[in-house]
């Protein structure tokens, strides 16, 4: 996957080399990033913070090229301020996939932007979605992205089951992020999350020497 979106940036484009997930649980759902923005092998941002708030309650995780999906999130926060304005209530989180899918699907010859939306409204509680670098929109019960994603498909469909409470879901996300960044070198840093449910978003912040350790040979 990095191989592929390194060679669809355009000349001076930062790529985010990224691992980005997503996670539903009873009450709400974990959005959880690294913190690495590379350039080719050289690391130009080790802080990075890639979990977007585009509405109170709707967060979208950013991979690809970092000026494509930093675009296409502010104009998909454009639409979502309007449409709290036009209708008087905050959006579904299905709206916002649906705007940021169209977004990349319309444009997918020119961007390169893999993004996961999820969040919490009234109307169907905690929702994740993932945006493909295609445009295609499916609606999962967590989901991953990113070039340090390819690691952890066998850890995360091993653990994750339906129902969770908060405390295993934050486990769950710090535990697979953490595994990701340890084997993926385009990801590494610090792991930020945000928890968002019904009462708003809750930011949690996991420095490189609280990382969780695993076996390293």
């Amino acid at each position: 996957m990095e191989v592929m979106e390194s060679a669809r940036l355009k000349p001076g484009e930062v790529n985010l080399g990224t691992t980005i997930m997503a996670v539903k649980f009873k009450e709400g759902v974990i959005v959880g990033a690294d913190s690495r923005t590379t350039t080719g092998s050289y690391i130009a941002n080790r802080v990075t913070d890639k979990l977007t708030p585009v509405h109170d309650r709707i967060f979208c995780c950013r991979s690809g090229s970092a000026a494509d999906t930093q675009a296409v999130a502010d104009i998909v926060h454009y639409y979502l301020q309007l449409y709290t304005v036009q209708e008087g209530e905050r959006p579904p989180v299905e709206t916002a996939a649906n705007l940021f899918r169209e977004l990349v699907y319309q444009n997918k010859d020119a961007l390169s932007a893999g993004i996961i939306v999820a969040g919490w409204d009234k109307y169907k509680g905690p929702s994740v979605y993932s945006i493909n670098l295609g445009g295609s929109l499916n609606e999962q019960p967590f989901s991953i992205g990113g070039s340090g994603s390819t690691y952890i498909y066998g850890f995360c469909d091993a653990n994750y089951h339906d129902g969770m409470t908060k405390e295993e879901a934050i486990k769950f996300t710090k535990q697979a992020v953490a595994l990701a960044m340890s084997r993926d070198g385009s990801s590494g840093g610090v792991i930020r999350l945000a928890v968002i449910t019904e009462e708003g978003v809750e930011r949690h912040f996991v420095p490189g020497n609280e990382l969780p350790r695993f076996w390293e040979g």
